[in-house]
């Protein structure tokens, strides 16, 4: 379980009706944008905001005191419990495990958005809804879009991107439940070849290192990719997932 101490350089205060955790050095603008009603309410309705797509809308939008931009997001069950439930949890919410799987996987090394905080908000008797903000990445698309490429090298290099991420997961027995191509997010770099960041880490368990957690994030990928095959489009093709499955199984060089 996640400590409710909040990690080193990150504060924890109420305003208003939230309850909120995040990075020192952002305090003040966490305060400004929560006069908005919520964090969601902020990115949604600003002027500046662009929006990413994804299961949900999230929103990228600057910070109010700088050009600085975050990411912020509403947290949502998926599957069955989405139905129902939606936007609703059970407090604390996912939003502190989030945190601090966050920190766990960038201390050891596996690239994934800075989590800035988060902001809980009561909805009712017994329950909460959460916003999550992380540093936005620039110029990054996920990994849908390389693998809807006619190029082929572009494919290749996204799923050499991908491999390394899915080895460093696993060298430290990260599993993620639900690693899909939305998932993995491409940084591009000046030399053209991506480095590849993990999202969602509200979904990342911790095993024993070794080759289950590592064949269990390779399966989900590659269910993911061949979906897209069939359901969107994507022009990666059996040879290339096929080659990308044994460079993650190879290791490093």
């Amino acid at each position: 379980m996640p400590s409710r101490v909040p990690p080193p350089g990150f504060v924890s205060f109420e305003a208003g009706a939230a309850s909120v955790v995040c990075a020192a050095n952002i305090e003040g603008d966490v305060r400004q944008m929560l006069t908005a009603g919520t964090l969601y309410d902020y990115a949604r309705h600003h002027p500046a905001a662009r929006s990413l797509t994804g299961r949900r809308v999230v929103y990228a939008v600057p910070l109010p005191t700088s050009v600085e931009r975050v990411v912020i997001r509403r947290n949502h069950h998926g599957g069955l419990v989405g139905d129902f439930r939606s936007d609703l949890f059970l407090p604390p919410t996912r939003a502190p495990r989030e945190l601090s799987t966050s920190e766990r996987l960038r201390v050891a090394g596996v690239p994934t958005p800075a989590m800035l905080g988060y902001a809980v908000y009561r909805a009712g008797p017994g329950l909460r809804r959460a916003d999550i903000m992380t540093l936005e990445v620039p110029h990054a698309v996920d990994l849908s879009t390389p693998l809807k490429s006619a190029y082929a090298p572009e494919r290749v290099r996204a799923l050499t991107a991908a491999a390394c991420l899915i080895r460093a997961l696993s060298e430290i027995g990260a599993r993620h439940h639900d690693l899909n191509v939305k998932n993995v997010l491409l940084e591009r770099l000046e030399d053209l070849v991506p480095r590849a960041l993990v999202l969602d880490v509200d979904r990342v368990t911790f095993a024993r290192k070794g080759a289950p957690v590592l064949e269990q994030n390779l399966a989900r990928l590659l269910r993911s990719a061949r979906k897209w095959q069939t359901t969107h489009g994507a022009r990666v093709t059996d040879a290339e997932l096929d080659d990308f499955a044994a460079l993650v199984r190879a290791g490093p060089n």
